[in-house]
């Protein structure tokens, strides 16, 4: 199955999108990235821009097994249930796709994706 992801963070950026790119690699060794793209924040008040890429892989593991490794890498991280109030996104790793199930139809649809996605076919 071909997964395709988006990480995004806007706190301590440089390393938390540093470490989700070195666990995702040992966790899927053919997995392909887009260059890295600031983009304001939405829906937040909190001014900080984030850095967020796309991801694209193979793995034979299901859906629930893809999001349960994504959390865990949120949580090495650092990523606190509390912080979303203060609006602090250590690392946000989502599953945008499996195939031909969409899980993320908006984010899909978001400029830097679109170029992220274009670059890693």
């Amino acid at each position: 199955m071909v997964y395709t992801i988006s990480i995004g963070s806007n706190e301590q950026q440089k390393e938390n999108l540093s470490l989700a790119r070195k666990r995702l690699k040992e966790l899927f060794p053919g997995i392909r990235f887009s260059t890295e793209e600031e983009t304001k924040p939405l829906y937040f008040r909190r001014s900080s821009l984030f850095s967020n890429q796309v991801a694209r892989f193979i793995s034979s593991s299901d859906a629930a097994e893809i999001t349960s490794c994504l959390k865990a890498i949120e949580r090495e991280a650092g990523r606190m249930p509390e912080e979303k109030k203060q609006e602090i996104v250590r690392l946000d790793l989502d599953l945008l796709s499996c195939d031909d199930t969409v899980y993320k139809p908006d984010d899909l649809k978001r400029d830097y994706i679109c170029r992220g996605l274009k670059e890693i076919e």
